[in-house]
């Protein structure tokens, strides 16, 4: 097992229209307005832009996302990311009655010095900070589809 790989896997139901939730998610550069700890995204240009976020741990992580595919008619983004944390993220949304289910899948390798050095003591913590940042995502888009 490699210690400094993580798959992450995260089911959000929401209270709106998947068609509604794509047109958020496909806007990054508009997390930081819901997520808290998105706390900064930089479009680079069309296809690609710059993130830094932290949760509870007091350490940011900076990465470059690549747009690999965004599909509307599927209601599927995705992107590639390299720098602190190297592999992929994607959001796959389905309809879930009135809803959407939104399933956010992440596989990454962490590349900075310091985590790469606390990967096995540190794996539950950085696991549960991931978590953490999750339910908060959750929770800020919610409240954002409540007020659209």
């Amino acid at each position: 097992m490699d210690w400094c790989r993580y798959r992450f896997r995260s089911v959000w139901r929401l209270a709106a229209p998947p068609d509604a939730v794509y047109t958020v998610l496909e806007r990054a550069e508009e997390y930081p307005r819901w997520w808290p700890q998105m706390r900064e995204v930089v479009p680079l240009d069309e296809r690609t832009g710059t993130a830094r976020f932290r949760s509870l741990l007091p350490y940011d992580l900076v990465v470059t996302a690549e747009a690999r595919r965004r599909d509307p008619e599927a209601r599927v983004l995705e992107v590639a990311l390299s720098g602190d944390l190297d592999g992929w993220a994607r959001w796959t949304l389905l309809p879930d009655g009135p809803g959407t289910r939104a399933l956010h899948e992440q596989e990454v390798e962490v590349r900075t010095p310091l985590m790469r050095a606390l990967a096995v003591p540190g794996r539950p913590v950085f696991r549960a900070n991931h978590a953490l940042m999750m339910r908060s995502g959750r929770r800020g888009l919610a409240a954002l589809l409540r007020a659209v």
